[in-house]
């Protein structure tokens, strides 16, 4: 495998992405954007990178321009659609099948742009932040069942960002959705010691669903 650095223009900012492709041709390339809080080092995104292009597939990890620039505090909506417009743009000229999403708030933004019509075959949101802890009347599902591709949520059960009942009525909601839930993940995967399970295994359990998930879609 081989990685590549690009640096994607979005107006008058810069962004950093890294692909890291297989030997030769990928059969399709997962675009991946971290949460609010992490970078394009984020550990989830480094996991799938390792992991994608040992089946074939491409992993581009992103950041925000908030995130390059250094700062705390995400970028206002306009400007984080923006970013994920033009990362779409740098990648669908030579990705046989282009997969975007990510994990909590980019993967969050990455739905509103496809609910919007952007040019991509599918969609996978892990830890998708469907209303802040505590705040289940501010839902951030009204764009969902407008997105028309395949769509997979992937989620764990201790999640405060999301219960399962309210990620499954979601998906019963949009044209073509499918969930799984991570049995003891928190929003962060992170896992109870007392579970005998760690915070690699639920890495290594979304990425299994990830890479089914994406075979299913493409028979």
């Amino acid at each position: 495998m081989s990685d590549k650095k690009y640096e994607i223009t979005v107006g008058d900012k810069t962004v950093s992405a890294i692909r890291t492709s297989p030997e030769g041709n990928a059969r399709y390339t997962y675009v991946y954007a971290p949460g609010a809080g992490s970078n394009i080092h984020d550990p989830f995104g480094e996991y799938l990178s390792a992991r994608l292009p040992n089946a074939g597939a491409s992993l581009v990890r992103v950041q925000f321009p908030y995130m390059e620039a250094g700062k705390r505090a995400p970028d206002q909506a306009p400007l984080l659609e923006a970013t994920w417009w033009a990362v779409i743009d740098t990648f669908l000229v030579d990705s046989a099948k282009l997969v975007v999403g990510g994990r909590s708030m980019g993967g969050r933004i990455a739905s509103q742009v496809a609910a919007q019509g952007a040019s991509v075959d599918a969609l996978a949101l892990f830890a998708y932040p469907l209303h802040p802890p505590g705040k289940r009347a501010v839902s951030r599902d009204g764009h969902l069942p407008h997105i028309a591709v395949p769509t997979l949520f992937c989620s764990g059960t201790r999640d405060t960002f999301a219960t399962t009942d309210d990620l499954t009525a979601v998906v019963g909601k949009m044209p073509s959705a499918a969930f799984h839930e991570l049995e003891g993940a928190d929003h962060g995967f992170a896992v109870l010691k007392r579970s005998g399970r760690a915070r690699e295994d639920v890495w290594k359990e979304a990425a299994d669903v990830l890479l089914d998930w994406i075979d299913g879609i493409s028979n």
